[in-house]
C-alpha cells in the first residue's frame, strides 16, 4: 500500500471527485441504469456496481 501524505490524499480524492462529477457530462444517449451491489472480497465490504443498459 502506497504512503500518502494529507496532501496527496486530498489530490487523489479530489481527481476522482472530479471525474464522477464530469462523467455524466459526457455521456449521451439514454439508457436504462441498473444498480447492483456486490461483496468485495478485498474491500471487505459491499460495493455499487452501475451498468448502463441500452
Amino acid at each position: 500500500m502506497p504512503k500518502l501524505t494529507r496532501r496527496g490524499f486530498l489530490a487523489t480524492t479530489g481527481a476522482a471527485l472530479s471525474v464522477r462529477g464530469i462523467a455524466p457530462l459526457a455521456r449521451t444517449g439514454s439508457g436504462r441504469r441498473i444498480l447492483t451491489l456486490v461483496y468485495d472480497n478485498g474491500l471487505g465490504m459491499m460495493r455499487a456496481v452501475e451498468k448502463v443498459v441500452p
